[in-house]
């Protein structure tokens, strides 16, 4: 199914699976969702807790984490991107839960500093396009 939103492809912080997550950030705050019955971490947020399907909560985490794998992406692949090129995605994996993986983008940083288990931490950025004007939105990015 095409995504047809006239602010793609900013975030929607509207969905409600993710809605709590960029409200946190926009107040410059981590938050992910931790089972209230056995505790767990669960990332992607999901209905229910996968392990023992308890309820789940957001709640505040530190900010830090490993760097877990990276990529530098050099070629846009939508006209959006023309001009953010090149950036580094990555998953990094969050202290309180190493199992607990967040996509996100690495910034002030080059890529040849880049090392598996280096220490980041959580900074709230604004994520434009030049194809959404006059639109952003504060998303959590980690930097070295």
């Amino acid at each position: 199914m095409a995504i047809k939103r006239s602010d793609f492809p900013l975030p929607d912080v509207d969905e409600p699976s993710t809605a709590p997550y960029f409200a946190g950030a926009a107040r410059g705050e981590l938050v992910v969702t931790r089972c209230t019955g056995c505790d767990r971490y669960v990332w992607f947020p999901e209905p229910l807790c996968p392990t023992c399907g308890g309820a789940l909560e957001w709640v505040p985490v530190s900010g830090r984490a490993t760097l877990f794998s990276w990529a530098v992406v050099r070629r846009p692949f939508l006209p959006a991107f023309d001009d953010k090129v090149p950036f580094i995605t990555a998953l990094v994996a969050l202290e309180e839960d190493p199992a607990v993986r967040i996509v996100t983008n690495i910034v002030d940083a080059e890529p040849d500093e880049l090392r598996a288990d280096m220490p980041v931490e959580v900074t709230f950025r604004p994520l434009s396009f030049a194809t959404v004007p006059g639109r952003s939105v504060i998303v959590p990015m980690f930097a070295p």
